[in-house]
C-alpha cells in the first residue's frame, strides 16, 4: 500500500473535540468519574479515557466522540485537571474504602475460625492451679485502727 497524503480543501480546518465540558465535570462533579485499571470512566456517558506519561489522552467511546482528537490547547488543562482529580478526590476515596474494608464484619466461617483460635489460645495460656496453705485461710483477729 502506498503512502497517501491527506490534504484539506482550501477553507477547510481540522476538527477537534472540545473537552471543556469534561474538564468542568472533573472539577464540579467528581463523583461522576471512577478510575480503574488505568482508565478514567465517566459513568453517565460510559466514555473511558486513558492518560499516558507523555500527556497524551486516549478516548474509548461507543459513539463518534473517539473519532476526533482533543484540541491541542486543551490537552494540558485536561491532563492537569485529571491529576488534580485523582490526587484530591480519588486517592482519598480509595484510601477510605480500603481502611473501612479492614473493619467489615467477617462471614460466619471466619468468625467461627477466629472463635476457635482464641479459645485454643486461652487454653494454652491457662496458669497452673496454685495451692494455698490452710493456715493462710484461718481467721485473723483484726484490731480496729485507732
Amino acid at each position: 500500500m502506498s503512502n497517501v497524503e491527506f490534504r484539506y480543501a482550501p477553507g477547510q480546518t481540522v476538527r477537534y473535540l472540545d473537552v471543556s465540558p469534561m474538564i468542568s465535570a472533573l472539577r464540579f462533579q467528581p463523583d461522576d468519574f471512577e478510575y480503574a485499571h488505568g482508565w478514567l470512566h465517566h459513568v453517565p456517558s460510559r466514555h473511558r479515557f486513558q492518560f499516558d506519561r507523555l500527556g497524551r489522552v486516549t478516548i474509548d467511546a461507543l459513539c463518534g466522540c473517539a473519532m476526533l482528537s482533543i484540541k491541542p490547547e486543551q490537552t494540558d488543562e485536561l491532563v492537569g485537571m485529571f491529576k488534580t482529580w485523582r490526587q484530591h478526590y480519588w486517592t482519598p476515596l480509595e484510601t477510605n474504602r480500603e481502611f473501612a474494608s479492614h473493619f467489615r464484619r467477617p462471614n460466619a466461617w471466619v468468625r467461627l475460625f477466629r472463635d476457635v483460635r482464641m479459645a485454643f489460645r486461652r487454653f494454652l495460656r491457662r496458669e497452673p492451679l496454685v495451692a494455698v496453705p490452710e493456715e493462710a485461710l484461718s481467721p485473723v483477729s483484726a484490731t480496729p485502727a485507732e
